[in-house]
């Protein structure tokens, strides 16, 4: 099959399956023909607004079909999508429109933006614009995500591969018109790419507005779902649910669960492996700036504990040490990544620059090992690392081993000043129950951890710690502690 612009990709489905639902939202559906009728006058709308070829378009919306249509249109002119998040402090979407420059603004109120257009959530284009196709397009960059910058301003991720695709190139062990879900915020890069993929192998796309234990196996058992998008998280709190619960839904049509975006403790996915099966679960590592990936099958990973996987076939990949030295097999170093293409052949920044050493490799800020046979293992964020009287301590290890204990839906450790070692590992724990009994966690945690990896102090909450993405702001949890003091 050819490559097909995203501005013809809709249309190519909508020939072969027109009444077939493209996307379902709780319920509410859109048919392969209401798309592509719906995403063209959006998109004559757009260009009315001012949309021109390889312009950013900021899509500021909630999970729901007008967030994929709004992309979709963007296509369809030969734009780019630039989604952020639809709760955005004003001052935060402010240095992302200045950033970007984008020519339209999707989600907020009109005249927000003195000079650059935008329309408010459930804006609808005039029922007279025609429905039929716009001339071909294709944008230089498939989409513009946003990340938090180091300088504490944001910077965009542009994708240097173009919006075209061929529905046919393997991907994601995605199968043509098969049933995807995606329970996750389609602002972020997993999400996103996993339905947009799936949209474009002619997929029926599920997604919920926010995520839900019991709503997940619903929907999976009501569309068939063959292949599900999750974050450590959600598989936690689906877990979590009585198991009365989540063994009563049929779950037989899943065949792909992949999870990413945060560390997967090991405890956890061998939970999953039982359950589902090895052949089911899926993991990827790699970057929204697209140098590198690895991936795990729970076959291999039976045979690997704790790995993310081995390098694909795009990339290389090695770990260096604080000297700049290539680490052999079993030392923690730091993690870099480049594409067989050659440096830079994936994405620019907006606000930023990569983080490279000789030879074009780039790093992604995250600390890890690599065995004998080439499967990673990842230690931690080398920003998260928290140095207790000389001693590098990871959180994520810490945190695994407490999320491991009986009650705890996630936590989080931080560094707190001390006189005596510099640091003092904190933990905070997010458990509904409340406080675990001191005795018994701290014989668990024994059970888990060397002692000096053993938080020193303890503190309980009952609002979860991650976010639907999976993410958990340790800087911010610390610099609310140290104001406290």
């Amino acid at each position: 099959m050819p490559v097909i612009s995203m501005s013809r990709i809709i249309a190519f489905w909508a020939d072969q399956q027109p009444d077939r639902i493209a996307i379902d939202h709780e319920g509410a559906q859109v048919t392969w023909a209401q798309l592509e009728a719906r995403t063209n006058r959006l998109a004559r709308a757009y260009a009315a607004l001012g949309v021109r070829q390889d312009d950013f378009v900021t899509i500021a919306l909630p999970n729901g079909i007008e967030f994929i249509e709004a992309s979709l249109a963007t296509w369809k002119l030969g734009a780019t999508p630039q989604p952020i998040s639809a709760k955005l402090p004003k001052l935060e979407r402010d240095q992302i429109v200045d950033l970007a420059k984008p020519a339209l603004v999707v989600g907020c109120a009109p005249n927000e933006y003195a000079t650059t257009p935008s329309v408010p959530e459930n804006f609808t284009p005039d029922a007279s614009l025609p429905g039929d196709a716009l001339p071909e397009r294709t944008a230089a960059s498939l989409k513009a995500m946003t990340s938090g910058g180091s300088t504490g301003r944001p910077k965009l991720i542009v994708s240097k591969a173009p919006s075209a695709y061929d529905p046919d190139t393997p991907i994601l062990e995605i199968e043509n018109q098969g049933v995807m879900l995606v329970p996750g915020p389609l602002y972020h890069n997993g999400p996103f790419l996993w339905a947009m993929y799936a949209l474009f192998k002619g997929c029926t796309v599920g997604i919920t507005t926010r995520f839900d234990a019991e709503q997940t196996l619903r929907t999976i058992e009501r569309l068939r779902v063959d292949t599900v998008y999750m974050v450590p998280t959600m598989m936690r709190r689906i877990w979590a649910l009585p198991e009365g619960v989540r063994q009563g839904f049929d779950l037989s049509s899943l065949r792909t669960l992949w999870h990413l975006a945060e560390p997967c403790p090991a405890w956890l996915k061998e939970r999953f492996i039982e359950w589902l099966g090895p052949s089911v679960i899926w993991e990827l590592y790699g970057g929204t700036e697209g140098q590198g990936s690895t991936t795990i099958q729970g076959t291999d990973w039976l045979n690997h504990r704790g790995s993310v996987g081995k390098p694909v076939d795009t990339c290389e990949m090695k770990i260096v040490g604080e000297k700049g030295e290539t680490l052999p097999p079993g030392e923690i170093g730091e993690v870099y990544l480049r594409p067989l293409a050659g440096a830079g052949t994936t994405y620019r920044y907006l606000g930023a620059e990569a983080k490279a050493i000789e030879g074009g490799w780039e790093s992604l800020g995250d600390m890890g090992w690599m065995d004998a046979d080439g499967f990673l293992y990842l230690a931690d964020r080398l920003s998260d690392m928290v140095i207790v009287g000389g001693a590098n301590i990871y959180p994520a290890e810490v945190e695994a081993a407490l999320d491991a204990f009986p009650g705890v839906r996630s936590s989080a450790v931080i560094g707190l000043p001390d006189d005596n070692t510099g640091n003092r590992l904190h933990a905070i724990i997010d458990r509904p129950e409340g406080p675990a009994d001191p005795a018994a966690l701290a014989a668990h945690l024994g059970q888990h951890l060397v002692r000096y990896k053993t938080p020193r102090t303890f503190e309980y909450v009952s609002e979860p710690l991650r976010d639907e993405a999976g993410k958990v702001r340790r800087a911010a949890l610390r610099k609310e502690r140290l104001s406290q003091h």
